[in-house]
């Protein structure tokens, strides 16, 4: 059980923080990346299934390409989910509509171990903060979620300027925090942005491969579980147990 700040890791330096990625993490789209698009896009006469806008959405996030989370950006994403389903793109009509819905807490559901966990580490001392690749509607989301008075700092990439695996996030990260590159643990469902990317700056990391969970594509790096420095867990309380 964790009863206070500075814990091991297998390591002789101490963990004094622990940043979480979001999406996948802490939170997924709810019910489903498919059904909140098919939602909107029902409302300007476009009709399709939840499940093949799901299909179309994972197929588009893995086209390589630079994504840097903007606004046009997504947008362009969008497009590819929707191409020759409608006689007009998305950014042409029904966009703005798609991109705010996903800045509303009732897209989102918080996974159920997150509240209890992030309580219990920040009731005993450890310093919490988020370190994700996303746009700047997340802190708007993670406060009407109810979450973001439970860190000291969130991280975002489009504010930051480099997205994970780029080990000048992590370093950024662990500047504005005052902590040493090895103090800091990164959980994290990518094996590539996540773990990779924390490892390769120095800091711990332990992998996150939640188990049934719903709602379709939670997030779109097709993660797979694999051991870290002996830990990859399943839920956020098994990182109690690890500390």
């Amino acid at each position: 059980m964790v009863t206070g700040p500075g814990y091991s890791f297998n390591s002789t330096m101490k963990i004094h923080a622990i940043t979480f990625d979001a999406g996948g993490t802490l939170i997924e789209p709810w019910p489903s990346v498919g059904h909140v698009y098919a939602e909107v896009a029902e409302q300007y006469g476009v009709r399709v299934e939840a499940e093949e806008l799901n299909r179309r959405f994972v197929a588009a996030w893995h086209v390589e390409r630079e994504f840097d989370y903007s606004r046009d950006a997504w947008a362009g994403l969008v497009d590819e989910v929707f191409s020759g389903l409608s006689s007009e793109l998305p950014s042409r009509t029904f966009f703005d509509e798609l991109y705010g819905r996903f800045a509303e807490a009732d897209t989102w559901r918080v996974f159920d171990d997150v509240r209890t966990v992030l309580e219990e580490l920040k009731g005993s001392g450890m310093r919490l903060a988020v370190l994700s690749n996303w746009d700047d509607r997340l802190r708007l989301l993670l406060k009407r979620l109810k979450l973001s008075g439970l860190f000291e700092e969130i991280f975002i990439s489009a504010e930051m300027g480099w997205t994970k695996p780029d080990g000048r996030i992590f370093q950024a990260a662990s500047e504005m925090m005052g902590l040493a590159a090895g103090e800091i643990l990164h959980v994290g469902d990518s094996r590539r942005e996540d773990v990779d990317g924390a490892l390769a700056a120095g800091w711990r990391a332990c992998h996150l491969e939640r188990e049934n969970c719903s709602g379709g594509p939670r997030t779109p790096n097709g993660a797979q579980r694999v051991p870290l420095q002996g830990h990859s867990v399943t839920s956020l309380s098994e990182i109690m147990e690890i500390l």
